[in-house]
């Protein structure tokens, strides 16, 4: 990490179903979990603060209607790349803390308006669900991808002006599980997918100098890194919304993303959805802290 970290919170959880009837998704906690871990101070990270979100409530919202939260997720998503592009012109590294995925809409706005950048979409799932390939739209979290690369509702996909925020060919899509769903519609499209098995054939720090190597393009700016807490196998991180065995283990985890963070192109991080109300006793947001700064070691 080349760049003094800086740690923004970005708490919203408008892209979540309800983990039950009248309950909210509980992600949005994240950053004050971590930051109980001694995040902020183990980093000697800056204390960039808060975006804090629009409430969350999906109204009167049924199948067929869209995405949900969306007006919501809109706003705060300028209001975030705001904050975001603020700290990047100071020349700082951002760190955001989540929240669900759908706050890859600010982080990638941020960068499109400063150029042309690419992105390391690290997380157990693909979140390529659009309209063309199911009737289910309506969680961003689970089509933050998508939507970036500009599929799906122009009031998401097209702010400012900006489709697609990221190209399909300035994509990488790394540690989702061997029976991905979406692969050869991602592999028709020429984005390259390292699911868990190649990363274990190959080795991870193999698997982030090929990542490296595909974006550091002379026509792109940099790179920003998308982390899901997901991507970790459910035996060790089950405090997330869909926990899935066959993920990667912690020091999987940490061989990968320490290359990729210490890249001089790598323009910022954020993680997302580990949800604390599925940990009690805090065990879990240790571990994922701790794999944080072992992965962000200078």
């Amino acid at each position: 990490m080349h760049r003094r970290p800086a740690l923004l919170d970005a708490p919203s959880n408008l892209g979540l179903r309800p983990p039950t009837p009248g309950a909210v998704p509980g992600c949005y906690k994240l950053p004050g979990a971590l930051r109980d871990c001694g995040l902020q101070r183990r980093l000697n990270a800056v204390d960039a603060g808060c975006v804090t979100p629009p409430r969350y409530d999906r109204g009167e919202w049924q199948e067929g209607d869209g995405v949900f939260n969306a007006a919501a997720m809109a706003t705060y998503t300028v209001s975030l790349a705001d904050r975001v592009g603020a700290l990047l012109h100071d020349d700082q590294f951002p760190i955001i803390l989540g929240g669900d995925c759908s706050i890859l809409l600010g982080t990638t706005l941020a960068l499109a308006r400063r150029g042309r950048y690419g992105l390391v979409f690290i997380d157990g799932h693909d979140d390529f669900r659009h309209a063309g390939n199911s009737s289910k739209i309506g969680a961003a979290a689970g089509e933050d991808l998508a939507l970036v690369t500009g599929r799906g509702q122009a009031d998401l996909t097209d702010i400012e002006g900006r489709r697609p925020y990221v190209r399909d060919s300035d994509v990488v899509v790394v540690g989702v599980r061997d029976a991905d769903p979406n692969q050869g519609e991602l592999d028709d499209l020429g984005i390259p997918v390292w699911n868990v098995s190649r990363i274990r054939q190959e080795g991870a720090a193999v698997i982030a100098d090929a990542v490296i190597a595909h974006l550091e393009r002379a026509e792109l700016e940099g790179f920003w890194v998308h982390l899901d807490a997901d991507v970790l196998d459910s035996h060790v991180m089950p405090a997330v919304d869909s926990p899935d065995p066959g993920g990667l283990e912690h020091e999987e985890l940490v061989a990968l993303l320490d290359p990729l963070l210490a890249a001089p192109s790598c323009a910022g991080l954020q993680v997302t959805i580990f949800d604390p109300d599925l940990d009690p006793d805090g065990r879990l947001a240790r571990d994922l802290t701790d794999t944080l700064i072992a992965s962000l070691r200078d």
